[in-house]
């Protein structure tokens, strides 16, 4: 575990956050709900359009186990507006451009990428009981196949 992670127990973090349509959306919204609220680092890169596919392909399955999904990146939102459109995202997708969230979830830091280190969002998941605490903390996920581990996992 790394500097900042969160354990499975503790409360999630509160955020406010605008979606693609301009709606704010607050942890709070999901009260009661649970929540699988992923982090993942720009809409369109080809690992990121996997992951929120592959959501959206499984979402009826996932709401039907009693989840709600949540995508949060820093892009803005007319980037997440088409990356919604396009990819026909019936989920929210939450702009957070300065990465304060992610970093309050522990979803930002060093990672590789071709060799080379950078500091950005870490690929992660979170998913978050109906108490608004943390059920399960995945970080660095693989986009492929995620999905499916993580429903296995949840038995959704």
């Amino acid at each position: 575990m790394a500097d900042g992670e969160l354990l499975a127990g503790s409360p999630a973090p509160d955020f406010a956050l605008t979606d693609a349509t301009g709606r704010t959306v607050r942890l709070g919204d999901f009260a009661g709900r649970r929540l699988i609220l992923y982090f993942y680092p720009a809409a369109f890169t080809p690992g990121c359009t996997t992951e929120a596919c592959d959501f959206r392909d499984n979402l009826a399955s996932l709401r039907g186990a009693g989840y709600e999904v949540v995508g949060v990146s820093g892009d803005d939102l007319d980037t997440l507006a088409r990356f919604a459109e396009e990819d026909r995202l019936d989920f929210p997708l939450l702009s957070d451009p300065g990465h304060q969230v992610a970093k309050t979830y522990g979803a930002w830091g060093e990672k590789q990428i071709e060799g080379r280190t950078v500091t950005g969002v870490l690929r992660s998941t979170f998913v978050i009981d109906a108490d608004g605490r943390i059920e399960h903390a995945e970080y660095r996920v693989d986009p492929n196949g995620h999905v499916a581990a993580l429903r296995e996992k949840l038995a959704a």
